[in-house]
């Protein structure tokens, strides 16, 4: 296993946050034991998002701390709620029974505080980690993204592969892809250089031309970098069409944006 990249992934950051499953946390807490970059990596973690966590401080409810004023020092006793108890042969001192009863309604008052802010500070919290959550994914896609360009400029660079130019059609100059062609697999990658949005309902779709005859070379995707296409044997030219959703069986000639010969 490649601890680094096993750090790097996130596992740490989800585990701290409850996101891990109930596999991945066995893992980690099997790895942590075996590895102490893994297990300080989790302590770092832990203590920078204790940190921010108190750095960051959500403040209580202004109406807890009014409610609770009113209700304790707001009122005074009522003399109704005076009453002298005797005994077989003599009084005792008058007692005020209505303070147990506000230490009673404070209790309470401190109960549903507690409630609320409990309620308060967990959406607070959910608001932390879906952001970190979303932080993330975003992290992720681009890692990905990394890693797809990273290959295609390895790909580009490999001279068993053939490059093919494909050019903008009349009133499409602008437009542009390449075709890298796999001289042993023949598996075929398209890179969409310079190719305007498709629109609603639209996708681009690759054909090769074979002894003359247009073979659907498969529908072009969002990918980033390279496409993985269709494998072609043989062709003598590459041309990419605007298509209806889900591709053609036949090209739309009229919409043709870029072609290139082999």
């Amino acid at each position: 296993m490649d601890i680094k990249e096993y750090i790097q992934s996130g596992i740490i950051e989800q585990y701290v946050l409850g996101l891990a499953t109930a596999e991945e946390v066995a893992e980690l807490e099997q790895l942590r034991i075996q590895y102490p970059e893994v297990n300080q990596a989790l302590t770092d973690f832990e203590k920078d998002f204790e940190n921010h966590l108190l750095s960051n401080p959500i403040p209580a409810p202004s109406f807890i701390k009014a409610s609770l004023e009113k209700e304790l020092f707001g009122e005074t006793p009522a003399a109704s709620d005076k009453v002298i108890e005797f005994t077989s042969e003599k009084e005792t001192p008058v007692r005020n029974i209505s303070i147990w009863k506000y230490i009673a309604a404070a209790c309470i008052i401190l109960l549903v505080a507690s409630t609320a802010l409990n309620l308060y500070f967990y959406s607070g919290y959910k608001d932390s980690k879906q952001q970190y959550q979303a932080l993330l994914t975003e992290r992720n896609t681009l890692q990905a993204n990394n890693a797809s360009y990273k290959q295609s400029l390895q790909m580009f660079d490999d001279t068993g592969m053939v490059h093919i130019d494909m050019k903008g059609m009349p009133g499409k100059e602008k437009n542009l892809a390449t075709i890298l062609w796999d001289k042993k697999s023949k598996d075929v990658y398209l890179n969409a250089v310079s190719m305007p949005q498709t629109p609603e309902g639209k996708q681009y779709q690759l054909w090769a031309i074979v002894d003359g005859k247009p073979v659907d070379a498969g529908i072009i995707d969002n990918c980033v970098g390279l496409c993985k296409m269709k494998r072609i044997e043989h062709a003598e030219a590459f041309a990419v069409t605007l298509e209806k959703e889900g591709g053609s069986p036949t090209p739309t000639l009229n919409e043709m944006y870029v072609m290139g010969k082999t």
